[in-house]
Order: structure tokens, then sequence, then C-alpha cells
């Protein structure tokens, strides 16, 4: 139990070792189930809500346990423990966005939620390797961070537009501002906003800084637009059918 928290740790995370490939294929495996199932999820509304739940569980209790683990091994320093990054925010968005089904909310977590939880799925910026708690917390949470969107999207049938694209895009420049404010603030480094992460990521591609902060803006747009493609052809179909209906 000792060193499943310990702040130390003998060895390193190794990206895509088969520890990481697992929690990559559980992550593709609960989307799977959630589309595949989504019709019967739908029709019982106890499974429904469980689901919701198990969702937000997913999200908050890993989190709270993080605080205390952070208190536990004397780790509180607000330069690096407020909840202060993407992936942070998304997760309490996403929190308020399944209690509230709050639609501006989804527009914002479906594109940057997913984005930027994917991105840090397949590129962890992580320390600690299974089986220490870091390392089940920042899967638990990044994978439900990427469920509770496309719940929403797939059970209470929520769709995106083009418009939530520069709802999102604008969202996350306020953002930038406020973290970029309380970076300079604290002498911190929330988000990345004034270098890249120690770890390898994507952001090692995108050039020296400030131009990486340039590049990410868009690369964002670029995938907030691939991402909202498979709606254009839903929405193509769903005139199509209503054209149909009224034509008979």
């Amino acid at each position: 139990m000792s060193s499943f928290f310990d702040r130390n740790s003998a060895e390193n995370f190794i990206p895509y070792s088969a520890s990481h490939t697992v929690m990559l294929a559980a992550m593709i495996v609960l989307a799977l189930l959630l589309y595949s199932f989504r019709l019967q999820v739908r029709s019982i509304p106890l499974l429904h809500n469980m689901i919701r739940f198990g969702i937000i569980l997913g999200l908050l209790v890993p989190q709270i346990v993080l605080y205390y683990w952070y208190a536990d091994q004397d780790l509180w320093d607000v330069q690096y423990t407020l909840p202060l990054e993407l992936c942070s925010i998304s997760q309490l968005l996403a929190i308020i966005m399944l209690l509230t089904r709050s639609r501006l909310l989804y527009q914002i977590v479906f594109f940057a939620g997913i984005g930027g939880a994917m991105q840090a799925m397949l590129t962890p910026d992580l320390a600690y390797p299974y089986p220490h708690f870091r390392f089940f917390h920042f899967f638990i949470v990044h994978i439900a961070i990427i469920l509770a969107p496309l719940y929403m999207t797939w059970i209470d049938n929520y769709r995106p537009t083009w418009k939530s694209i520069g709802i999102t895009m604008i969202s996350l420049n306020i953002l930038l501002v406020v973290v970029g404010g309380t970076d300079y603030w604290l002498d911190a480094n929330y988000m990345f906003l004034k270098s890249k992460p120690e770890g390898a990521s994507l952001l090692d591609l995108l050039g020296p800084y400030p131009y990486y902060l340039l590049a990410e803006e868009g690369i964002a747009l670029v995938i907030f637009t691939i991402m909202y493609l498979p709606f254009i052809r839903w929405r193509r179909g769903q005139e199509e059918h209503n054209k149909i209906l009224r034509s008979k």
C-alpha cells in the first residue's frame, strides 16, 4: 500500500508500455460499448442514470483522492497543484455538464475536453508507472473526460454545431488569458504557457516558445473541425429523412 501512494517511485512511466496500452484499449472498449448499447441505455432510465453518475464518480473520486495524496505526502504547492491545467478544467466542466446537462458546457467539453484528453492519453505527461495511484488517477480521469461528452452525444442526443467550434476557441483564449495571468503571478507553468513539459509531448514538434502557443491555436482549430466532420454527414441524413417525411 505504501508504494501505491509513495511520492517517490523507483521506476518511471514508459509510454506505450503494456500498462499504457491496456489503458488505451480500455478507453476504446468503453467508448465502443457506450455507442453500441446507446439505444438500450436510452430505454432504461435507471441504467441511463447509473452510467451518467458512474462517469461523474470517475471524474470526481480520483481527484478527491489526489488532494488527499497531496496533503498526505506534503506536496501542496500553488505552483503545481492547483486545478489549472486544461484537462483539470475540462474535468470540472464535465462534472457540471453531466449534473446540469448544460448545452453550452457540452459544446466546450466535446471539443476541448476530448481533444485535450486524447492528446494526454497518447502522450502522457506522467512520472509514475503502474501500479502507482497517480497512474490510475491520470488514466481514469482522462478516460472519463472523453466519455462524458460522448455520453451526452450518444445517450442524451446532444450535437455540436459549427458555432460550437467558435465558442470553444473563444473560451480557450479567455482561459489562456486567465491561466497565463495566474502563471505570471505565481511564477508557475500551468497549461505549459511559459515553457514545454519536461517529458516528451506533441509540443516538441511545434517549435520554441512562444511559437508553439500560436501553433497550438491552429492545430486546435484543425482538430475541432475534423471532430465535427461526422456531424455534417449526420445532419445531411437528418435533413433528407425530414424531407421524405414531409413528402408523405
